[in-house]
């Protein structure tokens, strides 16, 4: 079973968790550490001898061109992950239709190659955004990878479809290949999970995680896709005094990050986004 291999191309002080004590504004006053771990990704991929999509940051690429050129040198996918890591809100179509629009205009300006996926800065395609998939249509893009089927306080859209599908827009269509969960037994209850990536990647010991997705591509026939942040292989990253939950999401086990991807890419098969999908070209 092809899986997809993703990775979140944003810096450690651009996430989420510390949005309340980091203004965008002074995003340039703090130490760029994205190009290094990065290439400490890239790395790591080529030791396994394997392609990835990377969802990148117009705000990261605009000041590190020759980063997403190498990506794109190295054989990955370059996708968008909008500009400036704003979630998407309820009345904000004109903004998130600029955010994406100025995030495509850059990668293409930089690759020479059309832009076709997008994942939505904190998988915030929610019932209530489910209408900038189609601005995503009319902006070009063909696939997105922003829903996640589960409940979290800051994302998620539980019952969704687990797998990938094609979504109608009064737009057209897109592909949607939503955020990996599995369906776990605990006594008499079925619950459905998230196993593939990010905090959980962190917090979940790798061997419950290669169980989990093995389940998916095994026994519900069906391709998962892994995700991470490059911040994620870098546990010596300036810390941010922020809430103590936020601290809590952000920096646990920072150390086993790397470890356990190798070992994932180890018994898995990986690909990017546009190969696991079959995505013609144009």
């Amino acid at each position: 079973m092809l899986n997809a291999l993703t990775v979140d191309v944003e810096d450690y002080f651009q996430v989420a968790a510390f949005e309340k004590v980091i203004d965008p504004h002074d995003w340039d006053t703090y130490p760029l550490r994205v190009g290094d771990n990065t290439r400490r990704v890239l790395e790591l991929f080529a030791r396994h001898d394997v392609k990835g999509t990377f969802f990148i940051l117009g705000w990261v690429a605009e000041r590190l061109p020759d980063l997403v050129r190498q990506i794109v040198a190295e054989g990955h996918e370059v996708a968008s992950h909008g500009y400036g890591h704003q979630r998407i809100m309820r009345d904000s179509k004109d903004a998130f239709r600029e955010d994406v629009k100025r995030s495509k205009a850059v990668l293409e300006d930089i690759t020479g190659e059309a832009v076709k996926g997008y994942r939505a800065p904190t998988y915030s395609i929610t019932k209530e955004t489910l209408w900038a998939l189609e601005v995503l249509v009319e902006e070009g893009f063909k696939y997105d990878s922003s829903i996640f089927p589960i409940h979290h306080d800051l994302y998620g859209i539980p019952g969704y479809e687990r797998f990938p599908h094609t979504i109608d827009t009064p737009a057209g269509e897109i592909g949607e290949f939503p955020i990996t969960t599995a369906k776990v037994k605990l006594g008499w209850r079925q619950l459905t999970l998230p196993v593939a990536g990010g905090g959980y990647l962190r917090l979940l010991p790798v061997r419950w995680i290669e169980r989990a997705l093995r389940s998916v591509n095994e026994e519900e026939k069906r391709p998962v896709v892994l995700y991470f942040h490059p911040w994620e292989l870098d546990p010596e990253q300036p810390r941010i005094n922020a809430p103590i939950r936020s601290r809590i999401r952000h920096y646990i086990n920072l150390r086993t990050t790397e470890q356990k991807l190798d070992s994932l890419l180890l018994r898995f098969s990986f690909a990017p986004f546009e190969r696991v999908l079959n995505l013609s070209e144009g």
